[in-house]
Parts: C-alpha cells; structure tokens; sequence
C-alpha cells in the first residue's frame, strides 16, 4: 500500500514538472514536434526509472539530466543518418516570420540569438536564466564543475548582448 502510495506521488509530482520539461526541451532542440517527443521519452524514462530517484533531491534536476542525456543522444543518431528537413517546418517558420506583429519582435530577436549560441553556453543559460536552477543544482544536471558552469554562463551572457547589441554594464569609476 505504501508503494502505490509513493508512486502516486512521484506521477504528480511528474504532471507539475512537464511544462519546464517542455520549455527546457524546446530551448535545447528548435522543433516543436522533437522537443514533445523528447519530453515524452523523458517521462517514460523517468516513469521506469523511478525506484532511482533519490527522494532527499529535487527532481526538476534530475528530470532535466534525463532529458539532456536523451538529447544528446538522439543527436549522436542524427548525425549517423542523413539529416532531412520537414516541409511543413520550413513553410511554417518562412511564413510566420514575416507576420510577426512588432510587440513579439523582441521575443524573436532573443528567441534567433539563443539559437545562435553555442550548445554548451545555451543550456547552461536556460537552466539558470529561464529555469531559475542554482549553479549546484545544474553541476547535477550538466555533470560538469561548478566552475565550468559559471565561465559557461558568463561567455553565453556575453556572446547574447553582442548578438542582441545590447551594451555592457558599465562599471562606475571612483573619482577622488
């Protein structure tokens, strides 16, 4: 009884993390019909896997390693096969490009330069930026010094203002 009753707590606790699932997946690949599928193969995974997960940890992190290292995977596959591009994808992003109306001109121009991003730069970005992860908790994600996280994100601070054109923070000199 005690089991069933976990395991319904861990499927709801799944239910409330799919919409970060879903944007951090959509900021890591640039197709909406891939990045559902990655969260699909995610919550499955996590689903079977469930008697791994460490229940002193938060499970955002370890969702988004999950879904990361699937990811990553999927694009090693991509890379063997021979790359296609759908045509519905690309009518889809011509036509609705050129009727953007001006209030979501912003959204897109940071939208454009996140994809222009190093990979590396750009998940470190998200996981910080848009998915509010303490550096700790992205080391867990990421797997990769805390150090290389904070380097990571300030070269991916720094290549977007210079994408968005935006201007440095400029520091203020002490005059005597």
């Amino acid at each position: 009884m005690f089991q069933k009753n976990n395991n319904r707590v861990f499927l709801k606790a799944l239910t409330q993390e799919t919409p970060y699932l879903r944007r951090f997946a959509r900021s890591l690949v640039n197709n909406t019909a891939m990045a559902d599928d990655l969260v699909q193969d995610t919550l499955e995974r996590a689903i079977n896997r469930m008697h791994l997960f460490d229940h002193d940890r938060k499970l955002r992190p370890w969702l988004f390693r999950i879904l990361r290292n699937l990811n990553i995977s999927e694009y090693r596959k991509m890379q063997n096969r021979d790359q296609h591009i759908e045509f519905d994808t690309v009518s889809e992003t011509h036509s609705t490009s050129a009727q953007r109306p001006d209030s979501g001109l912003i959204l897109h121009d940071i939208s454009k330069a996140l994809d222009e991003l190093p990979y590396e730069h750009r998940e470190v970005l998200v996981l910080v930026a848009l998915e509010g992860l303490k550096y700790r908790e992205v080391v867990d994600v990421l797997d990769i010094p805390i150090g290389t996280v904070m380097s990571r994100l300030s070269r991916a601070r720094e290549k977007l203002r210079e994408l968005l054109d935006y201007p440095e923070h400029k520091t203020l000199r002490r005059v005597k």
